[in-house]
C-alpha cells in the first residue's frame, strides 16, 4: 500500500489543529509537523493558509454524518436525535476541549478573511438545510406542528446548537446539552 499523498495529510492535520488550537493558533509549520511533511510542501499544495482552512471547513462538515438525517428507514425525529447525540459524544470524549470548527473558525475569522467567511456560510447552510428535510417529514406527518417553517427551525437549531457548544467548553460539564434536548426535542419538535 503506497503512501497518502502530501495534500490529504496535511488536511487532515489542519482539521486537527484548527479544531484545536484555531486559526491564529495553528501554524504553517505547526500544521506541516503535525501531517509529518516539508513546510515546503505545503504551498505546492495550498496558495494560502486560509485556502486550506476552507478545504477543511469541507473536510470537518463531511466527518458530521449530515447524510444520516436523509435515512427515510429511519422516524425523521429519531434521525435529527441521533445526529446530535452523535455531536454531543464526540465534544463529550474530548472533555470539552473543543466546539464545532465552523462556528470556530466563523467566530474567529468571519470579520477578518472573507474566503474563511463564505466557506462558514456555506457549511452552515448546507448543515441547516439537511436538519430542515427531516424536520419537514416530521411536519407532514402531522408529529411536529407546521406553525414554523422547516428551514427556520433547523436554523433556530442549529444556533442553540452551536450556543450550546459554547456553553459546554465554558462549564465544562453535560448541562446545556441537557437543555438543548429538553428544549428541542421536548417542546420544539414535541
Amino acid at each position: 500500500m503506497g503512501r497518502r499523498s502530501m495534500r490529504e495529510e496535511i488536511v487532515e492535520a489542519a482539521v486537527e489543529r484548527f479544531h484545536a488550537r484555531g486559526f491564529n493558533g495553528a501554524g504553517v509549520k505547526d500544521i506541516t509537523d503535525g501531517a509529518g511533511v516539508p513546510k515546503g510542501s505545503f504551498y505546492n499544495h495550498f496558495e494560502s493558509k486560509e485556502a486550506l482552512a476552507v478545504v477543511a471547513l469541507e473536510r470537518y462538515g463531511e466527518s458530521r454524518r449530515l447524510h444520516e438525517l436523509t435515512d427515510a428507514s429511519v422516524d425523521p425525529l429519531l434521525r435529527l436525535r441521533r445526529h446530535f447525540e452523535f455531536l454531543r459524544d464526540e465534544n463529550t470524549s474530548r472533555d470539552f476541549t473543543r466546539g464545532c470548527l465552523i462556528g470556530g473558525l466563523g467566530t474567529e475569522m468571519a470579520d477578518h478573511s472573507d474566503l474563511i467567511r463564505e466557506a462558514v456560510r456555506t457549511g452552515l447552510a448546507g448543515w441547516e438545510q439537511a436538519l430542515a428535510a427531516p424536520i419537514a417529514e416530521a411536519q407532514a406527518s402531522g408529529r411536529v406542528a407546521a406553525t414554523t417553517d422547516a428551514r427556520m427551525l433547523a436554523r433556530f437549531i442549529l444556533n442553540a446548537w452551536e450556543g450550546t457548544l459554547i456553553s459546554t467548553r465554558s462549564d465544562r460539564s453535560e448541562d446545556s446539552y441537557e437543555v438543548f434536548f429538553d428544549v428541542v426535542f421536548g417542546t420544539l419538535l414535541a
